[in-house]
């Protein structure tokens, strides 16, 4: 075996060993779901004896999770939506246009990013109780409706789109706001993608927020179902608990799966060429 070969058997030596390391926890979680709570509990690592649904049945027997896989897909859908588009927007309008005071703007919103997000727990959530907005849709899609670090990275891509495309545009007479929506959101495509995955993931994901702010079981989102469904009914039922997990993780890759061809062109530099 020559040079070449070697290193190459390396590289994939290596790339199967970070596939498997990636790819466990998962493993990990669906047999689990398919166990017994006593199988769980004396052999988590190896495949089940008998494969079972009843931890999936149990699920939708104690919880209705239909109503709650609506509340977090309505939640993540909005977040991920407002956030794409305002992001989206101020990043135009620094990267873009002449408005007076760009690069102060800019340099205000990245020092945002350098205080950690729990210090504004506290006022942020006396903002909401004094706007009425706590168990609300509301207090969980308007906070998270812009981003600093999304605004940061479209306006990365957004110096990268050739000034001339812009410069027919407005000869032609287009406004700003049709530039924007006509010329420059195409070009963005990926770039929008990523943002917008990774803003659905966050909003999925999101366990903080509906801890803070929801009361009323019909407005649980599944990240604080599955606390409280862990709370209510303890270790005994381990088979519901993985069940759950499952049915929360397996959404996102699905959505990861749907878009990652946009997702890795906006990390390769391809996306405005």
């Amino acid at each position: 075996m020559n040079n070449s070969n070697k290193g190459k058997l390396l590289i994939y030596i290596g790339l199967l060993a970070a596939s498997l390391i990636v790819l466990y926890p998962f493993f990990f979680m669906i047999i689990n779901s398919f166990k017994s709570g006593s199988e769980i509990m004396h052999s988590p690592n190896a495949l089940p004896t008998s494969w079972s649904a009843k931890g999936y049945i149990e699920v939708f027997d104690s919880v209705n999770l239909w109503r709650i896989f609506f509340n977090t897909i309505f939640v993540s859908v909005s977040v991920m939506v407002l956030n794409c588009l305002l992001s989206a927007m101020v990043a135009f309008a620094i990267a873009k246009t002449k408005m007076p005071g760009r690069q102060v703007w800019l340099r205000l919103i990245l020092s945002s990013m350098m205080v950690p997000a729990i210090l504004f727990t506290i006022p942020v959530y006396m903002m909401m109780y004094e706007w009425g907005w706590v168990n609300t849709y509301r207090v969980l899609i308007i906070p998270g409706a812009i981003s600093a670090y999304n605004i940061f990275l479209l306006y990365q891509f957004m110096t990268q789109v050739d000034e001339a495309y812009l410069e027919a545009a407005r000869i032609d007479g287009a406004s700003e706001m049709r530039i924007f929506f006509k010329v420059v959101l195409p070009m963005m495509r990926p770039a929008m993608a990523t943002v917008g995955i990774l803003t659905f993931m966050g909003a999925w994901n999101d366990f903080m927020g509906p801890l803070l702010y929801i009361r009323d079981d019909s407005m649980l989102t599944l990240q604080l179902a599955l606390f409280k469904f862990q709370q209510d009914i303890p270790a005994g039922n381990l088979e519901q608990v993985w069940a759950m997990t499952t049915m929360i993780a397996v959404p996102v890759v699905f959505v990861f799966f749907f878009m990652q061809k946009n997702f890795i062109k906006a990390f390769t530099g391809v996306g405005v060429k």
